[in-house]
């Protein structure tokens, strides 16, 4: 194992927490240190040692930089657990020399949402360009978005394969899968208007049929375009569309992700990975668009996936449903998870 000194920097998401437990668990807590901006209480890691909660005052937060910037000095290597937080950004620009020595994990967001705004003029933009431009290390599970990062930003940093969070993990679940007499449908993964969700529904409503249930993820994102995809639902499905506004704890999740037999994921960038690998690993039945870089990763793995532009509602062929999720299971383990992150942590 790794003897270096490992400075996390997070947003607070519902990936962190379990994140800290599984480098606690698996790494020594003495050369571990994280500092998490945001939301302290929806994605609580209250408790656990090692770790900074940047406040939302004033004097916390100029208190908390000034701490962040000896801590960057005085560790071997800094991972962006992505690339959100604009003082952060800002701290890099000015302290080029601390680049070379700082990995960024590219969530999708930070990438794919962030080129418009990166493109207009300003010293925060042209500070964000030359920070990746220049930053030492790319790290994601999806070669796609390094070779984009690369050719939107000139990332000239090593490339790092790592699945990074449990949530891109295959869990075993032993719940037992309960037919409804509906063929049940998930559309997208969150609240983002990048599940494009109107289309889907367009697409569902145009087969004319009353056999399935469509339920839609919704906890997480945007709620003000949630609101605009529960309205648009309920107008074409009635009582045959459900929305989950609630955030459930990952088990429940588990629970939900086995009731379905059809997944369409609409997006037009990679997103939802931990969904997909979940659902894929269950042998369900996946719909993507073609031209993500996601769809490039399980066609690697010779995973079968399905396109939206052909939607039908027949449920997986099993044997390709047991195909898939010998695959999955295999390759987004725990054990190769740990691995990944050991090299990672040696540099």
């Amino acid at each position: 194992m790794s003897k270096q000194k490992v400075l996390h920097i997070c947003r607070a998401e519902k990936f962190i927490p379990p994140f800290v437990d599984l480098v606690q668990a698996n790494f020594d807590p003495e050369l571990h240190e994280f500092v998490i901006f945001g939301d302290h209480n929806k994605f609580s890691t209250a408790g656990r040692s090692g770790v900074h909660r940047v406040g939302k005052g004033p004097v916390e937060k100029t208190a908390a930089k000034a701490r962040l910037i000896v801590q960057m000095h005085r560790a071997d290597r800094i991972i962006l657990h992505g690339l959100f937080t604009r003082a952060v950004t800002h701290m890099l620009f000015l302290m080029p020399w601390l680049l070379k020595k700082t990995y960024w994990v590219i969530w999708g967001n930070d990438l794919y949402g962030k080129r418009e705004a990166d493109a207009q003029p300003g010293l925060k933009n042209i500070s964000r360009r030359f920070v990746i431009k220049h930053l030492g290390h790319l790290v994601s599970h999806v070669p796609g978005d390094i070779e984009l990062a690369r050719e939107w930003y000139g990332a000239g940093g090593m490339s790092h394969h790592c699945l990074m969070y449990t949530s891109n993990v295959f869990s075993e679940s032993e719940v037992v899968e309960q037919k409804t007499g509906f063929v049940e449908i998930q559309v997208g993964n969150s609240a983002d208007p990048s599940n494009n969700h109107l289309e889907v529904f367009e697409k569902l409503a145009a087969l004319r049929a009353d056999n399935f249930r469509v339920l839609v993820p919704l906890s997480y994102g945007d709620q003000h375009y949630a609101r605009r995809v529960i309205d648009e639902g309920k107008k074409r499905f009635g009582e045959r569309f459900v929305p989950l506004i609630d955030f459930l704890p990952p088990d429940q999740y588990q629970a939900f992700l086995a009731t379905i037999d059809i997944a369409i994921f609409n997006h037009n960038r990679q997103q939802g990975l931990g969904n997909l690998i979940s659902l894929l690993g269950m042998g369900k039945k996946v719909y993507l668009r073609r031209d993500i870089s996601t769809a490039n990763v399980l066609d690697s793995l010779k995973i079968e996936w399905f396109d939206v532009e052909n939607i039908d509602l027949s449920r997986m062929p099993e044997l390709s449903g047991k195909s898939n999720a010998r695959l999955i299971r295999h390759v987004y383990s725990k054990p190769n998870l740990i691995a990944q992150l050991d090299d990672l942590f040696k540099g």
